[in-house]
Order: structure tokens, then sequence, then C-alpha cells
């Protein structure tokens, strides 16, 4: 459907979200990819066939993009929302967020850093990295900018990336970042300013390390440590309390 939709539209500006659900459960990988992945232990052999799926279904949607010569003329933005799954119905994993601690659900940074690539050959550097954070949000007003369209809501959550993809010394054009999953008396909550993140209420899907109830306010510094092992609320309270705070405004100012 995907492909027929570009083919009818080639002829003239189209936009695409095309939301797969892999690899999301269940877990439904090709049989030639199961096959291929069979020796690797499980769940680990299911999640990599899925995965491989995945990227086989994509490299048929590029390759109808470069078989009609649009390729130069299309932006292709590849955004996963977050970490692997542990949940019964995901096998218990499968998935690996490396030295990162948390999963799906969890806001220690295997839940919340994420792969996102951004191709526009001809027009974006190619083969860069950028470390500077940024949000999935941050897609639609880099879209708009990109492709010069005006957008007619400006009070946003996200900020154009831009420049930090054409420029690798830029800096991230946020200063403050919120998540939050959940409502009632105890959400999952993170804020994050430069390279200090408040964590409420903490959950490890990754079960890499326990909490306990002294571990209620999370501090890390990513900069230090990206694997969040160890709480630093208790040795910097003032900085655990300006984050909180943050987080307290940006609750109060939208649940008005």
């Amino acid at each position: 459907e995907a492909r027929n939709f570009i083919e009818k539209n080639k002829g003239k500006p189209f936009f695409m979200y095309f939301a797969l659900n892999t690899p999301h459960y269940p877990y439904q990988g090709y049989a030639k990819w199961l096959k291929h992945y069979q020796k690797l232990p499980y769940p680990r052999n299911l999640y990599a066939a899925f995965v491989s799926t995945y990227d086989e279904t994509i490299g048929n949607l590029v390759a109808t993009v470069d078989r009609l010569g649009l390729r130069e003329d299309t932006i292709i933005i590849f955004q996963s929302d977050h970490g692997h799954s542990h949940e019964e119905r995901a096998h218990y994993g499968g998935g690996s967020s490396g030295p990162y601690r948390g999963a799906k659900f969890s806001m220690f940074e295997g839940g919340l850093r994420v792969p996102a690539i951004i191709s526009w050959p001809g027009s974006l550097p190619e083969g860069a990295v950028r470390a500077q954070l940024a949000h999935s949000c941050d897609w639609l007003p880099t879209i708009a900018k990109l492709t010069g369209v005006k957008l007619l809501k400006k009070d946003i959550d996200g900020k154009s990336i831009v420049t930090l993809i054409k420029q690798a010394e830029a800096k991230t054009p946020h200063d403050v970042l919120h998540w939050q999953t959940g409502r009632g008396r105890q959400p999952r909550w993170a804020v994050r300013q430069g390279d200090w993140k408040l964590i409420g209420n903490p959950q490890d899907t990754s079960n890499k390390a326990p909490l306990t109830a002294k571990d209620k306010l999370f501090l890390v510094n990513l900069k230090n440590s990206v694997s969040e092992m160890k709480n630093l609320a208790q040795a910097n309270p003032e900085i655990t309390k300006r984050l909180k705070k943050l987080h307290d405004d940006w609750v109060a100012k939208n649940t008005k």
C-alpha cells in the first residue's frame, strides 16, 4: 500500500507517515529470517528475525523511491518511539539497550534514547552522526523548515533541528525537556536540563539493578555516566530541587 501511494503521487509533493508495528509484538519475522537466526538464544532469535524483517520492508520502500527517480527530492526520516519491550507478550525481551539502563516504559535512557535517521541526498550531510539532545517532536518544525511550509501554530513542543543537522558544532535547541507516562498519584516522569536528568518514581524495566524507597527521586549526570546506576539526588540537593521545580511548573502549566 505504501509503495502504491508513492507510485500514485510521484508527480506531485506528498507526505507519508509510515508507522509499522515492527519490531513491536507479536514477533512475526519472515520465515527466512527466523531460519537465519535460529542458532541465537531465545528470545533474541525472534527479535533479531523481526528486526531484519523490518529492515527488508524499509529497504523495499526506499527501493521504490530510487526506482522512480525521487531519491534526491525525498526526505526520509526513520524514528523509533521507545526502548525494547520486556513484557510477557514480547517474550520478556530479545532487544538490547546496550550500556543504557531501562527499556520500554522506563524513564532511564534505555527507554528514552532511541535511534533516529534523516536522509536527503545532496541537501543534507551524509554519513554524519550527532550527539546533541533532540526529541521526536522536533521533526514537525524541522520538516516544515526544510520544505518551506509555514506552521499555523507556533506554540508547539518541538523545535527545528535543521541547524543541528547541518552543523556538527551546533547546540541543541532544548534548554529543558520533559517526559511523563501515566497520571494519578505516582506517574513516572523525567526532566532533563543539560547533562542533568531527574527521574520521578523510576522504574527499571531492564531489571539491571534494584530500586528502593530512597530512589523516589533519582538524579543522574549523563555526561559522567550513561549507565544511570547511581542515584546522585542526596549528594546534590540543590540540583534535585531545581529540576523538581521545573517538572512541577511544567505539570501545572499543562494541566490547566
